[in-house]
């Protein structure tokens, strides 16, 4: 039996806040135990087959699907942000062609803070405001990036078109090769962004929670978000999947690849998660959206890469893949470049960081943990004649 004592001198300390409560949340759950995701009580894989990327962004921020009427008024909103801001035309081409993607999706946001007047205001309607012109911002941010690298000219958005079709048209142009011209790879890149969308007490989340509970700006809460994303333990891994299946390059050659990496403990990306534990709710639906993309597009290397990997993993270890794991094929498939993985990523996760972003704002408390000291005792300064 612990005492209070023993509880004061050996206090239990979770590294990570592994299985700490910090919060309440009504934006998304994830259940392990039954291996399910829902947002605002609907399951994910519901509204990957039933809505938008704009609908689902529209029920993280206000907790229902949208009408017809409603969501009108919201595209309508949301794309009226779609103008190219010349300052940010100028800046982006500024930047480094050899710097990550990220960085410059960072700068991106940081940028925006300083034009906008109101960006210190505390009120929930600004935040919504910041959320809309993110949405619209960073999609053409991160495309006026790829194609800067590649020499080309800037692609115009489309007022007329969702965020997934203008994002492709964007990057991609509006060629009959493009993938903005098939409306099936519009739709399954549509589908990861919302599996992308939201994923509850995440680490960039979390992030973007602890700088909005300080009474920061929005800004800043996702200027954060971002710097978190991109690490490779949570948002950058679909980068490193790619990389890997590009390294491994023949599908014979993935199960040895696995093996020997896990002989040598030797971290694969894409494989395992820090609250699934039997799998990623998420897969499925991405996973078949992967499946349709490589049988459009001559990927049966890549599946079967895929398999082989994922067979492999769980022969030796029981370790399931994470989203990440399909997602990294899928979008190359589509042509995008492996670095600007994980900024689609930010594209996706807009949506649920302001929605948490508004929830912390609404029912805020300073988020200030407390750790356990395991220096030296308390001592005096020797003078430096003494040292």
């Amino acid at each position: 039996m612990t005492t209070s004592t023993q509880t004061a001198q050996e206090p239990e300390v979770r590294k990570g806040l592994y299985g700490v409560i910090a919060d309440y949340t009504g934006v998304s759950k994830v259940m392990p135990e039954t291996n399910s995701l829902t947002y605002r009580g609907y399951a994910v894989q519901d509204l990957v087959e039933h809505c938008s990327f704009e609908e689902v962004f529209y029920l993280l921020w206000n907790g229902e699907l949208p009408d017809a009427e409603q969501l009108e008024e919201f595209n309508l909103r949301g794309r009226s942000y779609r103008s190219l801001d010349p300052g940010l035309i100028a800046l982006i081409h500024s930047l480094p062609t050899d710097c990550h993607p990220m960085d410059v999706m960072r700068t991106a946001v940081s940028y925006m803070g300083t034009k906008d007047p109101e960006h210190f205001t505390p009120d929930t309607d600004h935040i919504t405001h910041v959320g809309h012109n993110l949405l619209a911002q960073l999609p053409m941010a991160l495309a006026m990036d790829i194609r800067r690298r590649q020499g080309k000219n800037i692609v115009a958005p489309d007022p007329d078109k969702g965020v997934a079709e203008n994002l492709l048209s964007m990057v991609f142009g509006t060629g009959p090769d493009s993938p903005a011209s098939n409306p099936e790879d519009v739709r399954d890149f549509e589908k990861s962004l919302i599996l992308y969308a939201e994923h509850s007490f995440n680490a960039s989340t979390f992030t973007a929670r602890v700088i909005t509970s300080t009474r920061s700006d929005v800004y800043s809460a996702i200027t954060g978000a971002i710097g978190a994303l991109k690490g490779p333990l949570h948002g950058g891994a679909n980068e490193f999947v790619m990389h890997t299946m590009l390294e491994i390059d023949d599908p014979a050659k993935a199960a040895d690849w696995v093996n020997n990496a896990l002989d040598s403990k030797s971290l694969i990306m894409g494989f395992g998660h820090r609250v699934y534990k039997k799998g990623d709710s998420r897969v499925p639906s991405m996973e078949q959206s992967f499946r349709a993309l490589a049988e459009r597009h001559d990927g049966a290397r890549w599946v079967a890469m895929y398999e082989n990997m994922r067979d492999a993993m769980d022969v030796r270890t029981g370790i399931q893949p994470n989203l990440d794991f399909p997602a990294g094929p899928a979008y190359h498939l589509l042509g995008f470049p492996v670095d600007f993985f994980t900024p689609l990523f930010v594209i996706a996760r807009v949506a649920g960081w302001t929605a948490h972003v508004v929830e912390q704002f609404e029912n805020n408390s300073l988020i200030r943990p407390l750790s356990a000291y395991t220096g030296p005792e308390q001592r005096k300064v020797v003078p430096m004649d003494e040292r």
